[in-house]
């Protein structure tokens, strides 16, 4: 697998990684981890995100890591842990990385990041949010300077926000969700390329949406269920059409389009199965796509070029719908295909 820079950490990264909540009870388990991890490490994978808010994804991937000698990039990630969790309370902050390294079995991580640094109503992390300025950042710059952190950043979904806090240089990598796909192209506008400007490391996640644009629904577009605004509706269709038309699959198209990028320095996958994760390794060999694709592409984005009001982050299909802004993942139903 090609590998590129994660900006200017000196680091170099597969262009597929994996997504540390496939390795938790809610996906695969300790038994599939296990499978999965050599696996990737030979297919040419050497990067691997996890979080205290995975479920316990971290004491899984630990158990899979004691028997793996080869080197890896690992991040993890400052958030929910402990409860109640105060994201200001720096002991407790440490108290949960040192927590977070004996699960992994490791004595320092090459990432930490912060856990929705842009979502304050969740996590209330600044005492300036503008210039990023709370315990957390000071946390973090220690745990560098003692040499158990390698290289900091943020993981969050709210491009605006994201990019404030990305624009005041304090960090080294920016993982973002749900706002870079052939459908959402919110990331693009200022965060990709600020954190490029500033030679930060970019990890994009949910590239196929947790499972909506992991395969097609289209009878559900079709009967348009309630939460799907007509023009969403329109894409979804025009998107199939174009699909049918150059006989690719949904996977492919999103995997290659998220590599196609050439400032994005990798793309988590969170495959439940071998096969899974054979099936997406394959698909990115085959490379970007080519322009003319892409030019397809983007006028299908266009389309829809914001997202509807109180439209699900994670378009319900398939799921059962709760109302405004909510899709149900509940026990019981399966997690998408990819991270």
């Amino acid at each position: 697998m090609k590998k590129r820079p994660l900006g200017k950490t000196g680091l170099h990264v597969g262009e597929l990684s994996l997504g540390g909540l496939f390795t938790s009870s809610l996906a695969g388990g300790t038994s599939e981890t296990i499978r999965i991890l050599p696996r990737a490490i030979e297919l040419g994978i050497n990067y691997v995100d996890t979080a205290p808010a995975y479920a316990d994804s971290e004491a899984t991937l630990g158990t899979a890591l004691a028997s793996v000698s080869e080197p890896l990039v690992l991040s993890t990630k400052l958030g929910g842990r402990p409860q109640p969790f105060d994201a200001r309370d720096t002991a407790a902050l440490r108290e949960s990385f040192e927590e977070s390294l004996r699960l992994l079995g490791r004595k320092r991580v090459e990432l930490l990041l912060i856990h929705e640094p842009d979502r304050p109503q969740q996590y209330d992390w600044w005492t300036n949010q503008e210039r990023a300025e709370g315990p957390v950042i000071d946390l973090l710059l220690e745990l560098k300077r003692e040499g158990l952190v390698g290289a900091i950043g943020l993981a969050g979904t709210t491009s605006s926000e994201l990019y404030h806090l990305v624009a005041t240089g304090k960090f080294d990598v920016v993982l973002t969700a749900f706002n870079y796909n052939v459908l959402y192209r919110e990331a693009a506008i200022e965060l990709i390329p600020t954190a490029t400007q500033l030679g930060m490391g970019i990890i994009i996640a949910s590239s196929l949406g947790q499972g909506f644009l992991a395969r097609r629904f289209d009878e559900e577009v079709r009967r348009r269920p309630v939460w799907l605004a007509k023009p969403r509706q329109e894409q979804f269709a025009k998107l199939y059409a174009f699909l049918d038309d150059i006989g690719m699959s949904l996977p492919e198209i999103g995997l290659r389009f998220a590599i196609s990028h050439p400032d994005i320095s990798t793309v988590l996958v969170g495959p439940k199965t071998t096969a899974q994760l054979e099936e997406s390794v394959a698909l990115v060999e085959k490379g970007p796509l080519p322009a003319n694709l892409l030019d397809r592409l983007d006028e299908i984005a266009a389309m829809v070029p914001h997202r509807p009001f109180e439209e699900p982050m994670i378009l319900p299909f398939g799921k059962s719908y709760h109302g405004p802004g909510l899709a149900n993942l509940g026990a019981g139903v399966p997690i998408g295909k990819t991270d």
